[in-house]
Parts: C-alpha cells; sequence; structure tokens
C-alpha cells in the first residue's frame, strides 16, 4: 500500500521525505526531486499516473506527491491503513491477498462456529489510492522501488494460497516509494519435518480454515461408510495437533465443541471412536500462561476428553491406504500412530521476502567505495531488527546507530532491538497503530516518541464456554473469561460489519447448531 504525504504548496519541498532523518545516515534524495526518472516506473499503474497527469495539468507542482509503501498480508495492514491519514498520505496497498483477516477467530470458523466472511474484510473497502495484489520479490532501496509480480493463482478450495514458487510466472513491474512500510507477516515453522509441508493443515489464513472444515467432515462420513471397520474408523477420527500454544488449543476446543454438540447426534455411534490429541515438545502447554492456568486447562482438556502429549516430537507424516494419516512419534519408537488429520501450529519462520532482504548487500551510508553494509537481523528469528521507532536497523561497522531511510517494519517479521515482545496480533495491531499515527503528525527534524506496548493480558478459549485469562492485573477462568474472550474478539472486529456479523453468528450456531454442509 502507498502513502502519499499531500503537502501544502507553501511547504518547502526539502521536507518531503525527510520526515525523520535518520542521525548519521545520508539516504538518497526524496523522490519528488526525482520524479521524472520514475514516471516510466508509474505508466504501468493507469490510475496513479493519471492522478500525475491531472495534477500537471491543475498547474501543481510534483514534488508536492510522495510516497510510502506499505507490503502487507494479514490485518495488522488494515488498522494500519485505517488510521493513515488520506488527506496526507496517498497509499498503495501490495498484498498477494485480496483481503484482511481476524486471526484470532480463524479457529472458529474452521469448524463452523462462525462462517468465514464474518472475519473478512475486503481490501478495496478501504478506499485506497491503488491496490496491487501481487507479491513482493526485491526492493531496491538505492532507487526506492520494490519489484512485484502479479498474483496469478488464487484457488479459495485449497488448503492455502499458493506459495508464489509454484504459482506460473506473473507480470512483473516495479513501483516506486517514499516511504516503505514491511508488514508481510511470517509462515508456519515446520522444523525440516518429513511430510509436514505436504500432508499437515495449517492455520494462518482462510483457506486454511475452509480446507480444515472440509476435511473434518468428509472424515466422519468416511467413518461412517458401512465397510470401515473400528480400527479404519478409530484412525480416521483420531484428530492430532501439534503445538500447545494459543491456536493450537483454540482449534481443539472449538473441534471438540463441534463433535459434542453438533456431530454427536448426527453420527452418534461413532463417537466412542473419536478422539483428539494435542502433541507438544515443550513440558507443558500454553508458556506464555502461569502454571495454575496452564493447569486448569490440561484439566479442562481431560475433562473433555482430549489427551495433551508434552515432550513428544513427532518426526514423519505420511499418508495411508485408508484416506488417513501415519504419524510417527519419537517417543513411541517403530510404532505409527493413525490419524485423519494432523494440524499444525507450532512457531513461524520468516517470509521469502524478509530472508531476501536480509541477504542483501546495501551500499553504505558513508558512501565509500567498495563500503556495504546489511539490515540488521535477528539471530533466533531471522526477522528485521527495528529501533524504537520501528524504523530499520543496518550492521554498519561505522556507526552501530544507522538507519535504512524511509523504511520501517512491524508485526511478525520484524523485532525491536533490545526488547522482547510477545509475537501476538496485539503487539503487530498495537504497532499498526502506532506508526500510522506517528506518520500523520510526523514534522521534518521531530524526532517521534518510541513505540510503547501497553499488555492487555493474554486469553485462550478451552471449549464447552470457558476460558482462560491472565495481565499483570488479575486472573480469570471459566465462564467469566469466556464472557471477556468473547467480548474482546468482538470489539477487536475489524469493521461495523465484522461487529454485526460475529455476534449474529454466535446467536445462529447457539440456536440452530454449526452448519455441516461441505462444499
Amino acid at each position: 500500500m502507498i502513502v502519499t504525504p499531500k503537502w501544502p504548496h507553501q511547504k518547502s519541498p526539502n521536507n518531503i521525505g525527510e520526515v525523520w532523518p535518520a542521525p548519521d545516515v545520508q539516504g538518497p534524495e526524496p523522490h519528488c526531486k526525482r520524479r521524472p526518472r520514475l514516471t516510466p516506473a508509474w505508466s504501468s499503474i493507469g490510475t496513479a499516473q493519471a492522478r500525475l497527469r491531472q495534477r500537471a495539468r491543475d498547474g501543481r507542482e510534483l514534488y508536492h506527491l510522495c510516497l510510502g509503501l506499505v507490503l502487507l498480508t494479514r490485518r495488522r495492514g488494515y488498522a494500519f491503513a485505517r488510521e493513515l491519514d488520506p488527506k496526507k498520505y496517498e497509499r498503495i496497498l501490495i498484498s498477494p491477498r485480496s483481503y484482511f483477516v481476524f486471526t484470532p477467530l480463524l479457529a472458529s470458523t474452521s469448524v463452523g462456529t462462525l462462517e468465514f466472511r464474518s472475519t473478512l474484510e475486503p481490501v478495496r473497502r478501504l478506499n485506497l489510492d491503488a491496490f496491487h495484489q501481487a507479491w513482493a520479490d526485491d526492493v531496491d532501496f538505492s532507487r526506492k522501488l520494490v519489484r512485484i509480480e502479479k498474483v496469478t493463482s488464487e484457488d479459495p478450495t485449497s488448503k492455502t494460497l499458493p506459495a508464489k514458487q509454484h504459482q506460473p510466472k506473473g507480470e512483473t513491474i516495479d513501483v516506486p516509494y517514499d516511504k516503505l512500510v514491511i508488514s508481510v507477516g511470517a509462515y508456519s515453522q515446520t522444523f525440516g519435518i518429513e511430510g509436514v509441508k505436504e500432508y499437515a493443515n495449517f492455520l494462518r489464513d482462510i483457506g486454511d480454515a475452509r480446507s480444515i472444515r472440509l476435511k473434518v467432515l468428509q472424515l466422519f462420513e468416511k467413518a461412517s461408510w458401512p465397510t470401515a471397520t473400528d480400527a479404519q474408523r478409530r484412525d480416521l477420527l483420531h484428530f492430532a495437533v501439534v503445538g500447545g500454544g494459543p491456536t493450537g488449543i483454540e482449534f481443539a476446543a472449538e473441534l471438540h465443541d463441534l463433535i459434542h454438540d453438533d456431530l454427536s447426534k448426527i453420527y452418534p455411534h461413532l463417537m466412542e471412536l473419536v478422539s483428539i490429541t494435542i502433541y507438544d515438545i515443550a513440558p507443558k502447554v500454553l508458556p506464555m500462561f502461569d502454571q495454575q492456568l496452564a493447569t486448569y486447562a490440561t484439566e479442562q482438556f481431560r475433562r473433555q476428553g482430549i489427551s495433551v502429549k508434552t515432550e513428544h516430537h513427532l518426526q514423519r507424516v505420511r499418508p495411508d491406504d485408508n484416506g488417513g494419516l501415519r504419524l510417527k512419534i519419537k517417543e513411541y519408537g517403530d510404532e505409527e500412530v493413525g490419524a485423519g488429520i494432523c494440524v499444525w501450529s507450532t512457531g513461524l519462520m520468516q517470509n521469502p521476502l524478509i530472508q531476501t532482504l536480509v541477504a542483501k548487500e546495501l551500499r553504505s551510508p558513508t558512501e565509500k567505495e567498495g563500503e556495504t553494509v546489511t539490515i540488521k537481523k535477528a539471530e533466533r528469528s531471522g526477522g528485521i531488527i527495528t529501533d524504537p521507532m520501528l524504523r530499520v536497523r543496518l550492521n554498519d561497522p561505522a556507526n552501530e546507530n544507522a538507519l535504512l531511510p524511509d523504511v520501517y517494519a512491524m508485526g511478525d517479521c520484524s523485532i525491536l532491538e533490545n526488547q522482547t515482545l510477545p509475537a501476538t496480533a496485539q503487539v503487530a495491531s498495537q504497532q499498526a497503530k502506532y506508526l500510522a499515527k506517528t506518520l500523520n503528525r510526523a514534522t521534518g527534524g521531530k524526532e517521534p516518541a518510541p513505540f510503547s506496548f501497553r499488555n492487555w493480558g493474554a486469553m485462550t478459549y478451552l471449549g464447552s464456554w470457558r476460558a482462560i485469562h491472565q495481565s499483570s492485573a488479575d486472573e480469570l477462568k471459566g465462564r467469566a473469561a469466556w464472557i471477556l474472550w468473547r467480548t474482546a474478539y468482538l470489539t477487536k472486529s475489524m469493521s461495523i460489519k465484522n461487529k454485526v456479523l460475529v455476534p449474529w453468528y454466535w446467536f445462529i450456531t447457539w440456536v440452530f447448531g454449526r452448519d455441516i454442509s461441505r462444499f
């Protein structure tokens, strides 16, 4: 998404592109001084080109138009774009998806508690200056250009949006920017375990939720076939969840509700064969909660018949001959465990774009011949390191405070320098609002206030109208925490439409049950 400050005519063009001058960093000249050189790049973007021509006909100087570019995937881009002042900036969004998704409610959509569209908001509803459904291939920081490739395949029935390398080659264009905000999110970490990418189901996007929902209902139909044996049915109706974090726990809880509240009435003869198991390599699930609440969650699952296997290591996933999967668990030796589906939710790995950018050698800010620098990378996560104002740091031996001019990063793809924050939607959402408001208030030469995370606590749904909540002020568990959980997610939903649809579908589910149609 491209953001463009629309400055008054009396504003000096020297201020454009220099809102936050990085200390001791000599960046390229602002684009408003180099607009003629970039005109060919705009020729492939009809809307923006027409806008420039109209401004020229109106007698306006083109340097009054300065651009910033946002690369994003999920909900964080929605919060940023909504908060950014359209009177001050022109906004161009680049994303391979045509929608934003409210990820905390994905588990609910994957079992039919909510319908998919209640957690989605179309990108074009934001009335942006331009939107390009494309992959970001690379960034030329010296020329301030982003190379993007058009998305050529978006199958809504697939397990997830196809990875770029698996798509036919799309048309590529260069998009100029004056300010670049990188918020491309992250992918699920598979740790190189055999068969995970091919046969496991992830829960990171709405396509994943659709695939899981269809697969669960198909498994019950397969198990109800008259010629299926009890052993085959037991394997098909074993639902394996790998990862004991909030996503894995909430999916297991929502799946239990689907089976207990709805499928038990349709397939009563199969209920004694159904099992749900959570596997995690850690000593306990929900490590962000204290021991008392984590124990409460484990005990709640035990009462619901959900098995929690901590300190278990999955080594392989492969298909079997009955339409299910075989899981090799280290602790079980050579014995394999049968399962109908394996939902994978363990850690994050960096987006390929981030891996490309942190490996690039850039011209040194000192402009000494032969000297290069790189973007500062977090050793553990591989993410981009930013300063407290979310500006991208450089590895420059000559200046430990060096910044990459006019480039910002937020969300899962970035790490705040000398700070440890949880990799949650709460952090990314606050960063998006902070950066948008800071850009709105930006004035030449004035240092912005640093980002400060306000921890509202963590909460997780446990099934059967129970949840847990923990903050610095208090702890809640049971029905009270469940009410808080639903209230919080309702108020955080993206648009008024979502705020209406979410409680409406909760009510429909409560009265009529979940829709078990397969399509």
